[in-house]
């Protein structure tokens, strides 16, 4: 059991990515909150887990949510020691100069926001036992961007850094952080990323800019995560690991 003892917040965990990582965060003996903007959701992908996991509603960009998903992990499980923040958003693909400023928000609220909140949430009390794991779900966008996905392009780089940069900050009081950079994957915000329907045919345009030649699915990003959190990774942090099948080479 690679994670035996452990007790994590998901975010973003009632589809998609979020989801497959909770599901093996718990087959490796975590302790697991299966956080998420959608509460019904949230209650199937927990209920489908079973008593390792509870299911809070939440949103990300909140303080009074985050500070409630905390509490609630920590009353029903204990103090946490491993956050996957996972939950992101996206501006459908087009010219920059369409996206407009509430959009623009929203995206940067999603993706870099929420990190922050979380971070101020549980880091305090993790400094506290000296042992803390965080894994930031960034993208290829912030490595190797996309043309009409500037904004949200910005924002995923802004994960990659700040996941970096917290990692230096952190080490000293034993608190590992570490970003994923996952390739356009199967998920629902799938045809947001694409601009175009999701057709067979639109797909195999986009399949055809990775190296792999395929789209990154959950269980991908989730075997990654699991890495990253375990002790496997005990001596690895502030890295910003590419599951891209080859995409930013």
């Amino acid at each position: 059991m690679r994670l035996a003892n452990r007790i994590a917040i998901v975010t973003g965990a009632g589809s998609g990515f979020g989801a497959a990582i909770a599901k093996l965060f718990a087959q490796e003996g975590a302790k697991v909150c299966v956080a998420d903007l959608n509460g019904e959701t949230a209650e199937r992908v927990a209920g489908e887990i079973g008593a390792s996991a509870i299911a809070v509603q939440g949103d990300v960009t909140k303080q009074t949510d985050i500070e409630r998903m905390v509490a609630e992990t920590e009353a029903a499980f204990g103090p946490v020691d491993t956050v996957v923040n996972n939950a992101g958003y996206t501006h459908k693909n087009q010219p920059m100069l369409q996206v407009g400023e509430a959009e623009f928000d929203k995206v940067f609220d999603v993706n870099v926001k929420s990190i922050y909140l979380m971070t101020m949430a549980v880091v305090p009390k993790m400094r506290e036992r000296g042992f803390g794991v965080i894994v930031n779900v960034g993208s290829t966008a912030g490595v190797r961007p996309r043309p009409g996905l500037t904004w949200y392009n910005a924002s995923k780089g802004a994960v990659n850094l700040l996941s970096q940069s917290m990692a230096v900050e952190l080490a000293p009081d034993g608190i590992r952080v570490n970003a994923l950079a996952p390739v356009m994957g199967e998920t629902g915000l799938l045809e947001s990323f694409m601009g175009v329907p999701d057709t067979p045919e639109n797909r195999k345009k986009f399949e055809a800019t990775v190296p792999m030649g395929r789209l990154s699915r959950p269980e991908d990003i989730a075997k990654a995560t699991l890495y990253l959190a375990s002790d496997e990774a005990d001596f690895i942090t502030g890295t910003v690991l590419p599951v891209d099948g080859g995409r930013c080479v």
